[in-house]
Formats: C-alpha cells, structure tokens, sequence
C-alpha cells in the first residue's frame, strides 16, 4: 500500500491544479526532501489502518509507537543515503535506481516495523519517546514546504527554487 500510495503521491500535487493545502502532503518539485513525502505519508495513512488491526488483535500494542517511529525514520535515512551514495559514484540520478531505493526503503522500514511490533513488549520508556520523534518529524514535513529551509535536501534541481513552486 505504501508504496503503491507513494507512487501516486508524486503527482496528486499537480492533479489537483497545485492546491496549496495539498502540499501538506503530497510533492511540490523534484526536490530530495519533497520525495521523502513519498513514503512519509502513505507510511502514515498505513499506520492508522495497522493500528485498528493490532489493536483488534492485542499483539505488538505495546510496542505500537516504537515500531512506527522506528520505520518513519529508517525509510527518509535509506532513500537519502542510497540516492546520495549512487549519485556521488555514477555521477547522475536514474528513474529505475530512485524507484528501487524508495521500494527498498519502504520494504526495509516495514519490516523492522513489524519485527518490533511482533518482539516482546519493550521499555514503557521508549513509548513516549517513539511518540515524541513521530510527532516531530510530522512536524517537519507539514512546515518543511512552507518554511522550506535553504538546504541541498530542500533544493529542486529542475527549478532551481525551494519549496512550493513559484513562492
């Protein structure tokens, strides 16, 4: 699901005639950062379907919060540093690596999500900060496109620019 979502998450931006709410959530440009959105939100949409799932279930509740942080976190690294270890070897970005890196990482985020989520109960003390790290980067990406720090991650190498286009 996510990264069919994510797929798709790449164009909704321009789909809804660049609808500045949109861009809480779905790609601006063709920045790094902007693409992160890309397995961000579609891991976030899942998170709530997972959530009714374990709580039905009582399994792996305990460790519900760790196991997604864990994840949202893991999928944004592995997406940066495999596109910028690739790119710095073969000198230029391809389609096929970029749609491979993001599938891995989401594969990768997923299933060290569901190794903690199915692992015995954790630390009661990791809970709360799972949940603090849940929240900030959540933070980050809804503020990012707006208040779009002037940082290689954020730059569109199409446009030149940061952030929403024509800002």
């Amino acid at each position: 699901m996510i990264i069919v979502l994510g797929s798709a998450f790449h164009f909704v931006y321009e789909w809804l005639g660049n609808w500045r709410p949109a861009a809480l959530i779905f790609a601006v440009n063709e920045s790094t950062w902007e693409h992160l959105k890309l397995a961000f939100w579609p891991a976030i949409f899942w998170s709530l379907i997972e959530r009714v799932r374990w709580t039905k279930t009582g399994n792996g509740i305990a460790n519900f919060f760790i196991a997604k942080a864990v994840a949202l976190y893991i999928m944004p690294i592995l997406i940066v540093g495999i596109f910028y270890s690739y790119t710095a070897i073969l000198g230029d970005n391809f389609l096929i690596l970029d749609i491979s890196s993001f599938i891995l990482a989401v594969c990768v985020g997923q299933y060290c999500s569901y190794r903690i989520l199915s692992a015995k109960p954790l630390s009661a003390t990791l809970r709360p900060i799972a949940m603090a790290a849940i929240i900030i980067i959540t933070i980050c990406f809804l503020l990012f496109t707006f208040m779009t720090p002037r940082f290689f991650l954020f730059h569109d190498p199409v446009t030149g620019g940061y952030g929403i286009p024509g800002n």
